[in-house]
């Protein structure tokens, strides 16, 4: 049966999408963006503040689901300049150990409030 999850710790959706989706064991966490969900402030200041805002509001909304960074699966990864790539690797790899999840990354456009960044994953959790 598939259920929301809903964390306080998280940013509240900007548009008509649940924050994170249950089913049975599967765990399907929205892409997230650098917003501070105290100041529903969007942070800017540099990709590793962002990085680090991003990963934060994923592991807040994995604790919510009882799972951990160990239980994802499959991360995608979303850059506005995909010379970002390597510093945005410096902070997501601290964040997860072997085996590493799947993962693409992918260079766009334009993301959501002018974003430079945007990380969806995939868990699953007991």
């Amino acid at each position: 049966m598939k259920k929301e999850i809903y964390s306080n710790n998280a940013p509240k959706p900007i548009g008509p999408y649940s924050q994170c989706i249950k089913y049975d064991n599967l765990i399907f966490i929205s892409g997230q963006i650098a917003i501070n969900p105290k100041t529903n402030k969007v942070i800017r200041n540099n990709i590793t503040d962002e990085t680090k805002m991003v990963m934060k509001n994923i592991n807040n909304i994995l604790k919510e689901c009882n799972c951990t960074f160990s239980d994802i699966v499959k991360c995608s990864i979303f850059l506005s300049d995909i010379s970002l790539f390597d510093k945005v690797n410096e902070i997501y790899s601290q964040y997860f150990s072997k085996p590493f999840p799947a993962r693409e990354t992918i260079e766009v456009s334009r993301l959501p409030k002018n974003v430079n960044l945007e990380i969806s994953v995939i868990a699953i959790c007991k």
